[in-house]
């Protein structure tokens, strides 16, 4: 019997896709591009934060629009719009107090996601689960597939890198946060505290004015790559808009992570059953071979 058209079709896609494969024990060949045949709920299909990730970016997120609206507000209370916002934080006063009592709970955010991250840690090499290739720590093949990412943009290469479960973008937009914070609650502290910061600096007037300066920069800094770097990312490129919502659910959609992070993807099918036995479906379906 001859196969039909629609057969035909898939049986064609499914030879160009097998070009670039994984082999998965117990589930079979997996195409590099099997995102495109994969159903994905909009709140998440797969694990990838924990409840304390959840939190601690849901706190940072909320104080770092507050920290922002109301210190650059007073640091350029000069201009013509300063004014009607302060309006809205009950004036300078209330708005200087609203913003050191934001930034105390941006810190203890901040310790908590150390702990968690430090304890996490420790926790996994106990168990002997600790893999450096699953965190944000920045290695080499990091920059293989910034190499391969921009010859896949260019039209060079048909796939996109083989990714872990964070990209070399997210570990540049963490590394950023990390010195961002740092800087600002430094600053912050020494423009807070003066007297404290006079009794252990040599030059005081100068570190002050060092202070201030580096603490208004990095603010604005910190927005434009907020604004115009990490939410056109993760939330404004095609696939994710209007908003993706793994910072609320702590789960990832199962066509992005299968795009973006592909060995990430490979090791949840090894650990999760559901998944393994949805993706031999999938495969099925298809017109893939499976073993």
């Amino acid at each position: 019997m001859e196969p039909t058209t629609e057969n035909t079709e898939i049986h064609s896609e499914a030879t160009i896709a097998v070009r670039d494969v994984t082999f998965v024990e117990g589930v079979g060949d997996i195409p590099r591009d099997i995102y495109k045949y994969v159903k994905s709920d909009p709140l998440g299909d797969l694990p990838r934060y924990s409840y304390h990730i959840v939190i601690q970016h849901f706190l940072t997120f909320v104080t770092f629009l507050i920290l922002a609206s109301t210190g650059l507000t007073l640091h350029f209370s000069d201009l013509w719009w300063a004014p009607y916002v302060m309006k809205l934080f009950g004036g300078p006063d209330a708005a200087r107090v609203i913003h050191r009592a934001t930034a105390g709970i941006m810190i203890l955010a901040s310790i908590y996601h150390l702990f968690t991250i430090i304890g996490g840690t420790i926790q996994k090499i106990a168990k002997k689960r600790f893999d450096i290739k699953r965190t944000q720590v920045p290695l080499l093949k990091d920059l293989h597939d910034i190499v391969h990412d921009i010859k896949y943009f260019t039209g060079r290469e048909q796939h996109r890198p083989k990714m872990e479960k964070f990209m070399y973008k997210q570990k540049l937009h963490y590394i950023a946060i990390l010195w961002g914070t740092f800087v600002l609650v430094s600053a912050g502290t020494s423009l807070l505290y003066p007297e404290l910061i006079a009794t252990i600096s040599p030059n005081p007037r100068f570190f002050q004015d060092l202070a201030r300066l580096m603490h208004a920069d990095e603010a604005i800094m910190a927005i434009t790559v907020i604004v115009f770097w990490h939410w056109s990312n993760v939330h404004l490129v095609p696939g994710r808009f209007p908003l993706q919502w793994s910072f609320l659910t702590g789960k990832i959609t199962r066509e992005h992570q299968i795009e973006e992070h592909f060995l990430e993807y490979v090791t949840n099918l090894k650990e999760i059953p559901e998944e393994r036995e949805y993706m031999k479906k999938i495969l099925k379906e298809n017109g893939f071979d499976t073993k």
